[in-house]
């Protein structure tokens, strides 16, 4: 087959404009004009489908995007269409086509291919500026001659087949016989009637909630496309009660009479520019088991040592891990409404070598969780999708009501990481990706050098943190610990939540609910720390404090017995004295007394790195001196 345009192919697609099928698709072979990148993924690609005569603009489906980035598919190539369809432009009279199936014809030619198109009334040599003046004059002769036998053909082969098999075919059947199903990549706010074919790889909890208007309740799946495309569909109250309990977790769906809307970057988990609301009018059937496919949850996974830039951010990640330790369940109290829920954090390690907590929430906590405790000696390997990373010790993960946990799943990274840890792993030294913070690692460059500024910017700005808390990175020294401080307090070994002495024996945990013969001590201190602009006393917890000090709570309490020369606890908290520290802090305000103050905490701490620091102070002169 001669590799060249097909003639008239832009007119072909403005005649047809929703093909029934890809068989009704003809002989469409296009010039692949200004091809570049969209979308937040940037795994989508728009470009100009040219024929030499016209032009239209479109987009290529996702599972063509690695034929885009081979160098396969290049401007001034050629793709042969094999199914579409057109979707309208708002306050636009031309049309936007989107390719949901193609194939590579060549590649680049030499130059963009045009020819010269004659009117027949009037004889005059169009110029590619008339180009779209003639695409109105082509939509209407057009369809008189290519579409009016085709209709006939599709509505008279649909009206035999709803005939002959309508009664005995389930509703969902029906559905795909009668209304074409659309890729996910389609869908778009602007486009009327659809019917989509997908599986629910995620499932969250019927949450309930209250604001001005009232109360109601929500809840939200994340449905995948045989494409591998994803989106997110929320229900609220009618409709969330409706199918809440229709939508089940790993079945596949024919939807239909959604809304389409831009996708609010906040509570966005899947790489999509939209995200679907469902109400009670939208129509959801479930397919029969011979209209399945195969795509299930996919994940993109982050190693450990990459958390760092995720910290108190809005992106949720997907990481893989051996087990390392599984805690037993706790019971913890909401703030905001004294509801009691279980939580169970369990230690997970990659090929990395660095190790993090997962904490597991609700059901996650108590079923897969005590899947967990049980096969925790065999060292298990999880896949978990959607977790939000905060910044507890360092780093910290936490599953959410849409999260997804699978326990040895069958995955060429979980085979990979299993390799590994048989081989190497389980007798490899671990360490917290958290305590690894560093300037020089890229959880730490992110920590301790992102929003870098003086004590006196703090200071001077008492307004700082009254909505919310706000970050920044300080270098500074301690210049004091006041010695007679309560550094610390005591907790309970399993929560590490502040417990009580028991009326008999032992220590009693309100949280957990239990009396445990004995307690960690736990630092919570203030420090004061200097830099040239000033100095201010900040709060330290446990993990940063035992970086500071030098040793644990309990260390320290021990060097109050002893006696010697000089009093050892008291040389210990002077040792830690003038050293120079980054510190990563939080600024918020509390209230004391009915009066307001500023409260700095320290969120993490590592020591300097003076090559790292002078490249940073370096980059700092340059940018002044650009300013002037």
């Amino acid at each position: 087959m001669a590799k060249c345009v097909s003639p008239d192919a832009i007119s072909t697609i403005l005649a047809n404009p929703s093909p029934e099928s890809s068989s009704d698709v003809p002989e469409i072979v296009v010039q692949v004009i200004d091809l570049k990148a969209t979308g937040a993924s940037g795994n989508r690609f728009m470009f100009t489908a040219n024929d030499g005569k016209m032009k239209l603009r479109g987009i290529l489906p996702t599972n063509m995007s690695s034929e885009v980035m081979s160098g396969n598919i290049q401007n001034l190539g050629l793709i042969r269409i094999l199914d579409y369809t057109l979707n309208d432009i708002p306050n636009k009279p031309e049309k936007y086509l989107i390719v949901t199936k193609c194939e590579v014809v060549s590649p680049p030619l030499e130059m963009e291919v045009k020819s010269k198109v004659k009117s027949e009334e009037t004889g005059i040599v169009l110029k590619p500026k008339q180009e779209i003046e003639i695409k109105s004059e082509v939509k209407s002769e057009v369809p008189g001659f290519f579409l009016k036998p085709k209709q006939e053909m599709v509505a008279k082969s649909a009206a035999q087949i709803v005939h002959e098999q309508r009664q005995n075919m389930a509703p969902a059947a029906r559905m795909s016989m009668t209304r074409r199903v659309f890729p996910l990549v389609s869908l778009n706010p602007y486009q009327g009637s659809w019917t989509i074919k997908v599986r629910v790889t995620s499932k969250g909890i019927m949450r309930t909630y209250k604001n001005a208007r009232g109360e109601g309740c929500v809840f939200n799946v994340e449905l995948t496309d045989e494409d591998g495309t994803q989106i997110q569909a929320t229900m609220f109250n009618e409709a969330a009660k409706k199918f809440y309990d229709r939508f089940q977790l790993g079945k596949v769906y024919f939807i239909s009479k959604g809304t389409l809307k831009l996708a609010n970057k906040q509570f966005k988990t899947v790489k999509n520019d939209y995200e679907m609301t469902l109400n009670e009018n939208s129509e959801v059937e479930e397919a029969s088991n011979e209209e399945t496919f195969v795509p299930e949850t996919t994940f993109n996974f982050v190693p450990i040592d990459s958390l760092g830039p995720y910290v108190n951010g809005t992106e949720l990640v997907d990481v893989i891990g051996v087990v390392q330790n599984v805690s037993s369940t706790m019971s913890i109290r909401r703030k905001s409404n004294n509801d009691t829920i279980p939580k169970r954090d369990i230690t997970i390690a990659d090929e990395t070598k660095k190790t993090v907590v997962v904490s597991l929430w609700n059901d996650l906590a108590t079923s897969v969780g005590q899947e967990l405790l049980d096969i925790a000696d065999k060292s298990p390997i999880v896949a978990i999708k959607s977790l939000k990373v905060g910044e507890f010790q360092g780093v910290s993960l936490s599953t959410l009501s849409r999260s997804v946990v699978l326990i040895n799943p069958d995955l060429p990274e979980a085979k990979k990481l299993r390799s590994w840890y048989d081989s190497e792993g389980k007798e490899s030294s671990m360490a917290s990706v958290g305590s690894g913070m560093s300037p020089s690692s890229k959880s730490g460059s992110r920590s301790m050098y992102s929003d870098r500024v003086s004590l006196s910017h703090i200071l001077k700005n008492p307004s700082l943190g009254e909505e919310k808390p706000v970050f920044f990175s300080v270098r500074g020294y301690i210049s004091f610990i006041k010695p007679d401080q309560a550094m610390w307090y005591r907790a309970c070994k399993t929560c590490n939540r502040k417990v009580t002495e028991a009326l008999g024996s032992g220590y009693w945990c309100e949280a957990c609910q239990k009396n445990d013969e004995e307690c960690n001590l736990r630092y919570i201190m203030a420090v004061k720390v200097s830099d040239a602009s000033g100095e201010a006393f900040i709060s330290v917890f446990n993990e940063e404090a035992e970086k500071i000090v030098g040793c644990s709570a309990d260390e320290l309490d021990k060097l109050k017995s002893e006696e010697g020369e000089e009093n050892p606890y008291q040389l210990k908290l002077k040792q830690a004295t003038w050293n120079s520290h980054l510190f990563r802090v939080s600024v918020a305000q509390s209230e004391y007394n009915n009066e307001k103050r500023q409260r700095i905490t320290v969120r993490a701490v590592a020591p300097v790195d003076f090559a790292a620091e002078s490249r940073f102070l370096l980059e700092e002169i340059t940018k002044m001196r650009a300013s002037k």
